[in-house]
């Protein structure tokens, strides 16, 4: 797949035609992101994803934000099992008991990294590459993120292989996958 006009005539990589997508892949992905909290949640909503469409996600994410109370990590961490129950019963999220529990305990791992978490995640981060000219060019993992998904589960976190990952890095900007041409790639 390469590049696609879409129908406000922009060019960009070929995401199809949902709106929200489209906002997200032109204002979001691909953006540098740091912070811990920040970092949780793009961990906390990829490893959500899993197995489903990154739309899904988005369009419940303002939801997930609400009842994960902005994935501030010392308030999840806190979470117990009243709290699963409550998260299992919401219809406005993913209802998927491993990847809640994987959320708390991750949450609570974090807290006890002796570094930043972000620091942590951004030491993986391959030099930059030239921009993929096609999406058949953009690889599923890397040997980074194959390198950070087994550091993190060294270190207790959960649901976070190599795919995860690497969708991970793509979205928050430790590489660049937005396909030359695309109005979004900024190098």
């Amino acid at each position: 797949m390469t590049l696609t006009s879409s129908p406000d005539a922009v060019t960009r990589c070929p995401w199809g035609d949902d709106p929200a997508m489209i906002v997200y892949h032109d204002t979001e992905w691909g953006r540098v992101l740091r912070g811990d909290r920040e970092l949780f949640e793009r961990m906390s909503l990829e490893a959500f994803q899993s197995g489903l469409s990154w739309a899904i996600v988005l369009r419940k994410r303002e939801r997930f934000r609400e009842v994960f109370a902005g994935f501030d990590p010392e308030v999840v961490a806190g979470f117990g099992e009243s709290e699963v129950d409550r998260l299992l019963d919401d219809a406005g999220i993913i209802r998927n008991r491993m990847k809640i529990e994987a959320t708390i305990s991750n949450a609570r791992t974090l807290l006890a990294l002796d570094e930043s978490f972000s620091d942590l995640l951004w030491s993986f981060a391959p030099p930059p590459r030239p921009a993929p000219t096609s999406y058949d060019e953009v690889p599923a993992t890397t040997p980074e993120s194959v390198a950070m998904a087994k550091t993190l589960k060294k270190r207790g976190f959960r649901f976070f292989g190599p795919t995860t990952a690497y969708a991970l890095m793509q979205a928050t900007g430790m590489v660049n996958d937005h396909v030359a041409g695309c109005v979004a790639r900024v190098d």
